[in-house]
């Protein structure tokens, strides 16, 4: 695509796992030949970089100058686009398009941008954060981080698994007697039905794999229906005869303890959580957002003290094929200053807590850092805390888990739609809190960053779960754990038109955290 617009630009270089400084963006857009000038800038960046500079954006364009004059040959025609408007498998659904079910042997996500460090916050109201890894991202996309990262989710989620069944490893469970009771936990390598209808889950943990066969009969066949590639699991059994294969009796899920009893504030507060602005967009519901801002600033709203944002501040550039179309900003910094604009129209004794989404200018695998200092400082007027997606934020003793939820649309796409589905965003949330797991299923839509550890499993239990991404209104408890799903602030765009996506739009959820019970507020 010719990289006509600095959003072009932009779209491009964040297709390569960059950020940009906005003069570099200027520099390389007003270039005779601004793709081959991208594919110059990229080559001069060092390695270690995540930003292109205006030095190395100035440095391509003079060697390009030395060499003859413009970047006629820069390489860039020789190259594959694989940035967002050209991926057929990115179905976002804020993005618009439709999810598709999983296949195996996805492609190894690239070494994509990485955030800054934490910035400084006022520490006067109770807000502690675990779990942001911004400033913390050490992989490098190679094949041996992605084995330690499933390694490290598969010893966290078998930790919760192991003293519920009496588990054997897989090369033990070879050599046991035939007919033996056992148990064995692993992470789910292979789902597929039999000719007689049942089902053969094989299950691998650290010393190999194992075949187990659910009968379609027992009661507990249609938990089989549940299950993801790459979820741990525990399924407990009865060894055959030649002792190669487990006759399961029953499934486990690490899941949410039924007896699990949530925290809550001691004094009346109350937190307000909402997602997915997208501010840049020409269907951005500036009015909604004024009134409630506007009310915000009334003596009704005296107890929120909190605001929770859940990721797509703005609508970003090339999320989607013909974005540029239905923008009202082009210019990715200009829509975030937009934003800051509207942000200012927050009380400012407020406390925010933002993370990011797969709008936002971030890299597009999980989990995502925070902003980098350049987009912070120009949403630094309200001074407000920017985290990690996602992020367990706790509140006056109430812990938040904030996720941005991408992973929802391959949850909905793969599983029967009484389990979950998009007018009921909160049962694929419920799934998530089932597997204690954000992003369970890797190798189709969702993308994944392979870190020194696994920043995506749930190793405490969230009293709130709060997401967003697929702008839809929905929100109930499961085992006693607050879900929400909080719509958005964008009315029906024509991509959405198009794939049957009609937004719940111009919501606010606001919790009352010494309770824990939920008002729905609406400004539209």
């Amino acid at each position: 695509m010719p990289l006509e617009t600095p959003a072009h630009v932009v779209s491009e270089l964040a297709s390569r796992g960059y950020n940009a400084e906005r003069e570099a963006v200027t520099l390389l857009a007003n270039a005779p030949d601004p793709e081959s000038a991208v594919e110059r800038a990229v080559e001069a960046t060092p390695d270690d970089a995540v930003k292109i500079s205006t030095d190395h954006a100035r440095t391509a364009l003079d060697t390009a100058a030395e060499a003859g004059g413009s970047l006629v040959n820069g390489g860039a025609a020789n190259r594959s686009q694989t940035g967002p408007e050209n991926d057929p498998h990115d179905p976002s659904v804020s993005g618009g398009t439709a999810p598709e079910k999983h296949t195996n042997g996805g492609s190894v996500t690239p070494v994509e941008t990485e955030g800054s460090a934490d910035q400084d916050v006022d520490t006067s109201r109770s807000i502690d954060i675990e779990g942001d890894m911004t400033g913390q991202s050490t992989g490098t996309g190679e094949y041996r981080d992605f084995v330690a990262v499933f390694r490290d989710r598969y010893e966290r989620l078998a930790g919760q698994l192991r003293g519920r069944v009496n588990h054997r490893p897989t090369d033990t469970l070879e050599s046991m007697a035939p007919n033996s009771d056992a148990a064995i936990v692993g992470m789910v390598s292979d789902i597929r039905s039999t000719a007689s209808g049942h089902w053969l889950v094989e299950l691998e943990d650290t010393n190999g794999t194992f075949p187990c066969l659910v009968m379609k009969d027992r009661a507990f066949a249609s938990q089989v229906q549940e299950l993801l590639y790459d979820e741990v699991i525990a399924i407990e059994g009865t060894l055959a005869d030649d002792g190669g294969i487990l006759f399961a009796d029953s499934i486990h899920f690490p899941d949410v303890p039924r007896t699990y009893s949530p925290s809550t504030a001691d004094r009346h507060v109350q937190a307000a959580l909402i997602s997915d602005v997208h501010v840049g967009s020409e269907e951005f519901m500036a009015d909604a957002w004024h009134r409630f801002t506007d009310w915000l600033h009334t003596e009704e709203a005296d107890a929120i003290e909190y605001l929770l944002l859940a990721g797509d501040m703005v609508e970003g550039v090339g999320v989607y094929p013909n974005q540029d179309e239905e923008l009202d900003i082009i210019d990715i910094y200009d829509q975030y200053e937009a934003f800051s604009e509207y942000l200012k129209e927050v009380p400012g004794d407020m406390e925010i807590v933002m993370i990011p989404g797969n709008h936002d200018a971030v890299r597009l695998a999980e989990p995502q850092p925070a902003f980098d200092e350049e987009l912070r400082e120009l949403m630094s007027a309200h001074d407000a805390r920017i985290v990690s997606n996602p992020s367990m934020v706790t509140i006056e003793g109430v812990s938040v888990l904030m996720y941005h939820g991408v992973s929802l649309d391959e949850v909905i796409a793969e599983l029967p739609d009484e389990k979950a589905n998009y007018d009921e965003p909160h049962k694929a949330m419920y799934q998530l809190l089932k597997k204690r797991h954000v992003a369970p299923q890797y190798g189709g839509h969702t993308r994944l960053a392979p870190e020194d550890q696994d920043y995506l499993v749930m190793d405490e239990v969230p009293d709130i779960f709060h997401s967003g991404h697929v702008h839809k209104l929905g929100y109930g408890k499961y085992h006693n754990v607050l879900t929400i799903n909080s719509g958005c602030w964008q009315a029906q765009t024509d991509f959405q038109k198009s794939v049957n996506i009609d937004p719940d739009s111009g919501f606010a959820p606001i919790v009352d955290l010494d309770t824990l019970d939920l008002t729905i507020r609406k400004f539209v």
